[in-house]
């Protein structure tokens, strides 16, 4: 039987209609239409965020390599949320762990700063242009109320119960006082050494989903009082910081209703005051892939639902329903650090073509809720030291960019300027909330203009089922250009361009490259422009095509029109 008629067997015994194209292969015919004249609002870079458990790696060898890339995607604008930055240890990252050692106590209690290690990684951050969405977490050793005996730090690694991650970093503080000032002293160390400027762009926020006890062994109410003796220690040092959060697991259900409560008309634990300052706030929104009849289906409709519970939570609060919101961590599914079947995915296109399709979606759903969107966390770095492509979520292995490193470049190209597109294969955004791409793949388009005038047509062709499906043929329809140019700039990234993985493949998967397959690696990781000849219309009108691989993105150049 042919993979083709395997399909069809499937979608039938679904009960679902199989898209006739599909059967022999042909390419899909799609028709794009770009009016260049008519701008349906901004579209801010929220892209520009990045996090990991693991705040050392930041320092070690990839790390390093890979902060490069992350901070030359846009100079001087991209941010990094990382856990573990008060843990205590000796800043040996491993799986979901990592430290920084900045508080102990002496034999009589009295607290011991040292930032030496947590300045290390804020200097490999700023040597690149990043700038810190500082998570404030977890408890040290010496400030945890955890029962006596139990260990501080857990042992976790992949296939171990995700619950044994709970050990004594994440208890409340037994001095709250003295959790205020950890605080304060890490926050006036900061203006001190980066300077009030540089400081007042950070995001401050604390702890990371307290509504999770993997991660808060307290109650709501002792979150809100360490939440605010936090932030009451941040703004001591820069009354003009700002700060936020809670950076909830999904819409944070009840505990986030309590929490909005308590920031607005709750008594502050630390000042007395009514409310607690609140300049953004966050949650956190992911997919959940499956296996489905041996293959790896994404939960695209799970994460934009997600996506739309949190935007309800701060919509339903009248004073802080225009406050600027941050999906903390916005991702496939929810553990980086866990391969496994289901997250096959995440080597190749499947999670390039993704991220481009779930980014555009939730661009797409903040327009429609009028959400002021500051930005969309990816949790996503790297896993130094760990074999070739070993399946974690990650945007580098070993040093070379995996594909969906390159949509973040191609997400880079866009203008501020969103215009007025239309595809004849772009599924509704409804339907997709609500059934995922399941029957026909999203053939969908964005288009942006620049302050420089270039014109960007980002287009992506995906579907939830990680299976081989015919192209797309795409007409790409340009109307109202100021001018014409005889050719396009098309950039890809697909199962035969800027996929470092097909050629590790390619190579017989070497889990110790020479010298020069690790070069031939890099080099096929990198996108390279083509050159696409543009039919001229009548004056201001244009046309070119594009024919798109199945889990393929691709983005569209033109100068000047």
């Amino acid at each position: 039987m042919t993979i083709w008629k395997t399909i069809a067997a499937t979608f039938a015994l679904a009960g679902l209609p199989f898209p006739a194209l599909a059967q022999d292969g042909t390419p899909r015919q799609v028709s794009v239409m770009i009016d260049a004249s008519r701008s349906v609002g901004t579209l801010r870079p929220t892209w520009r965020f990045f996090g990991a458990d693991e705040p050392n790696y930041a320092t070690m060898k990839d790390g390093r390599k890979l902060l490069v890339e992350l901070g030359a995607l846009k100079s001087g604008h991209v941010y990094f949320r990382a856990h573990n930055l008060l843990t205590s240890g000796d800043g040996t990252a491993a799986f979901k762990w990592g430290s920084t050692n900045a508080y102990t106590e002496d034999k009589a209690g009295k607290p011991v700063y040292d930032w030496t290690i947590v300045d290390g990684i804020i200097d490999t951050y700023r040597a690149q242009g990043i700038h810190p969405y500082l998570q404030i977490g977890f408890m040290p050793e010496a400030l945890s109320s955890a029962p006596a005996g139990l260990p501080y730090r857990h042992n976790w690694k992949p296939g171990v119960d995700y619950g044994k991650i709970a050990t004594g970093w994440s208890y409340p503080p037994k001095d709250y006082a003295k959790w205020g000032e950890l605080v304060y002293q890490w926050t006036r160390h900061n203006v001190e050494r980066y300077g009030r400027a540089e400081v007042e762009r950070w995001f401050f926020e604390v702890w990371n989903e307290p509504n999770l006890d993997f991660y808060w062994r307290g109650t709501p109410e002792d979150f809100y009082k360490m939440h605010d003796y936090a932030i009451a220690g941040v703004r001591r040092a820069l009354p003009s910081a700002r700060v936020g959060g809670p950076d909830v697991a999904g819409a944070g259900g009840t505990f986030m209703d309590g929490f909005l409560q308590h920031v607005t008309s709750g008594r502050n634990y630390a000042t007395g005051q009514i409310g607690t300052p609140t300049d953004f706030l966050s949650f956190h929104a992911k997919g959940k892939p499956s296996i489905v009849d041996g293959h790896v289906r994404m939960g695209l409709a799970t994460h934009l639902m997600a996506a739309d519970g949190g935007f309800t939570k701060v919509l339903s609060v009248p004073s802080l329903a225009a406050k600027p919101v941050v999906i903390g961590e916005s991702d496939p599914e929810g553990c980086a650090a866990c391969p496994g079947p289901e997250n096959a995915y995440r080597n190749g296109t499947m999670y390039s073509s993704y991220t481009a399709a779930s980014f555009a979606r939730i661009w797409e759903l903040a327009a429609k809720r009028k959400i002021n969107l500051a930005g969309i966390v990816s949790w996503s770095f790297e896993f130094e030291g760990q074999p070739w492509f070993a399946g974690y979520r990650q945007l580098a292995t070993n040093g070379v960019d995996l594909p969906v490193l390159n949509v973040f470049r191609l997400f880079a190209k866009l203008g501020e300027t969103r215009l007025a597109s239309t595809s004849s294969a772009e599924i509704p955004l409804e339907s997709v909330m609500a059934d995922g791409v399941r029957g026909t793949p999203d053939v969908g388009t964005l288009a942006t203009r620049a302050a420089n005038g270039k014109l960007a047509v980002l287009v992506w062709h995906y579907h939830d089922d990680d299976l081989a499906g015919p192209d797309a043929q795409i007409h790409i329809a340009l109307n109202g250009l100021r001018n014409t140019p005889a050719a396009a700039t098309v950039w890809r990234v697909d199962p035969t361009h800027a996929n470092a993985f097909a050629a590790w493949q390619k190579m017989g998967s070497p889990q110790a490259p020479n010298a020069a397959q690790y070069a031939a690696l890099e080099a096929a990781s990198r996108m390279h422009p083509e050159t696409v000849s543009i039919a001229r219309g009548k004056a201001g009108a244009a046309t070119l095509d594009v024919p798109l691989a199945r889990q393929g993105v691709a983005l569209v150049l033109l100068d000047g029109a």
